[in-house]
């Protein structure tokens, strides 16, 4: 087995390709998934897809569960409630850790969460401390160079046989292949030539596709590796009804769903 401990002595991680400070309050309260539930309530609800992602990743009561870009800390807040032994949500934005632990307060599991601010990079946990580790609509955000050391970090702190859940949207495939080619080919030249919100445009440098994040965790070290497309047929972008409808459409057959379903799950083991 290949040795993933860490020494103290390493450099610091070289900066991040996005600044923390980018990742401001306003859009954690109002620009990413989960947000309208979190800022109606103020912390004390969260979005339906946090139990989701519990469930996918197979979470089971008694495991030390830990959430790289916790965000607002609803991920490591919902696996206290369900029994975690202990869970710690990982955040470089310092906005974020303060939201993350107004979640935490609201619904007073402090004694089993714990928010920590800090790079995915380098992560203040032992070595094999973890059960799962979990990326929910984070790997996007890392570069090419940042996913590599962030998935490798994650090796270090999971104990032999723990495992890494990782959801990813929106996918590379969606944009850059699905829609271009409905705009090339039904001529829709009026159709903005990247669909993309501006959040989108500063903050995923590194959307994902099938292949590409299959080479991450296996590069990565990772075994047992499973990718596949989530389920989501996300037609927002789309600027006519027939072009929806083909997404969908591709969404529905497994050899087309790359092409119609904007969202990647992925798993891999600890060796």
């Amino acid at each position: 087995m290949a040795d993933v401990s860490k020494s103290a002595a390493e450099p610091p991680v070289p900066a991040p390709v996005v600044a923390p400070e980018v990742y401001d309050e306003d859009y954690f309260r109002h620009g990413c998934a989960g947000s309208a539930e979190w800022s109606a309530s103020e912390g004390t609800e969260m979005a339906d897809i946090y139990p989701g992602m519990l469930r996918a990743a197979g979470f089971t009561a008694g495991e030390v569960v830990v959430d790289m870009g916790t965000g607002r800390g609803e991920l490591p807040v919902l696996a206290a409630r369900w029994g975690a032994k202990e869970a710690v949500g990982v955040e470089y934005s310092p906005a974020a850790v303060r939201l993350a632990e107004q979640t935490v307060a609201a619904h007073d599991v402090g004694d089993r969460v714990r928010v920590v601010q800090a790079d995915a990079r380098a992560v203040p946990l032992p070595d094999g401390h973890a059960d799962l580790v979990l990326f929910v609509d984070v790997v996007e955000h890392l570069a090419p160079a940042e996913l590599d050391a962030a998935l490798r970090e994650s090796l270090r702190i999971l104990r032999p046989g723990g495992r890494v859940h990782i959801h990813t949207f929106p996918t590379k495939t969606m944009y850059d292949v699905t829609y271009r080619l409905l705009r090339t080919l039904a001529r829709r030249r009026q159709w903005p030539a990247d669909p993309r919100n501006d959040y989108e445009r500063q903050m995923h440098v590194n959307e994902q596709t099938l292949t590409s994040m299959t080479a991450a965790l296996s590069g990565a070290g990772f075994t047992r590796v499973r990718v596949s497309p989530g389920a989501w047929a996300y037609t927002d972008h789309l600027p006519e009804k027939w072009a929806q409808r083909v997404v969908r459409g591709l969404a529905r057959f497994p050899p087309t769903s790359r092409f119609g379903i904007a969202d990647i799950t992925a798993t891999g083991r600890r060796p």
